[in-house]
């Protein structure tokens, strides 16, 4: 893939090598996502040939969605339920015991605002970071360039935004702190 894509700057999607590295990845995705659920060795190995990294005992549920793989990255020790969408065209990093509900987005790409550059398929993207032993409910959106500090929950449904500090609950659209995760 390009370096333009991975540095956040403007790029076509419909360039060869990337076009070819989609066509990859979706063919590892729909592999993965017709595997059976006693077929354990058989996930790990097409997701470790899908996905940048992915750390010792971590689990993640089909059916799983990614624009590329190569640009998501999982710690040890994560689990995520089924529905998990990754548009990894930046890097995704997610740190280890990390805890993805049902359905949740993770979503690195961008479009310009201007039109006549949408028109013409410019599209650019912003990393995403998830710090250890976060839990993101069912059904959490992640925008482009959001970090979410390691301990932080995020309550289902909630949309992020903008980064959110280590040790919080966060919930609504978009997610606002609520109080400290060690308020329990």
């Amino acid at each position: 893939m390009t370096e333009r894509m991975r540095a956040g700057e403007l790029y076509l999607a419909d360039d060869p090598e990337i076009a070819e590295a989609g066509r990859r990845a979706l063919d590892l995705v729909a592999a993965f996502n017709a595997t059976s659920a006693r077929q354990e060795a058989l996930r790990r190995g097409l997701l470790e040939d899908l996905l940048g990294s992915l750390g010792e005992g971590t689990e993640l549920r089909p059916p799983l969605q990614v624009d590329y793989g190569t640009n998501l990255h999982v710690g040890d020790r994560c689990f995520a339920n089924f529905g998990l969408v990754a548009l990894d065209v930046a890097p995704i990093t997610i740190g280890d015991d990390v805890q993805i509900g049902p359905n949740v987005q993770l979503l690195t790409p961008t479009h310009p605002i201007d039109a006549d550059l949408r028109r013409a398929k410019w599209e650019a993207a912003e990393p995403i970071t998830i710090g250890d032993n976060v839990w993101l409910g069912g059904g959490v959106i992640v925008c482009p360039g959001v970090t979410i500090g390691a301990d932080t929950v995020v309550g289902a449904g909630s949309v992020v935004t903008r980064d959110l500090p280590a040790g919080v609950v966060a919930v609504g659209n978009p997610a606002r702190v609520l109080r400290s995760a060690a308020d329990d």
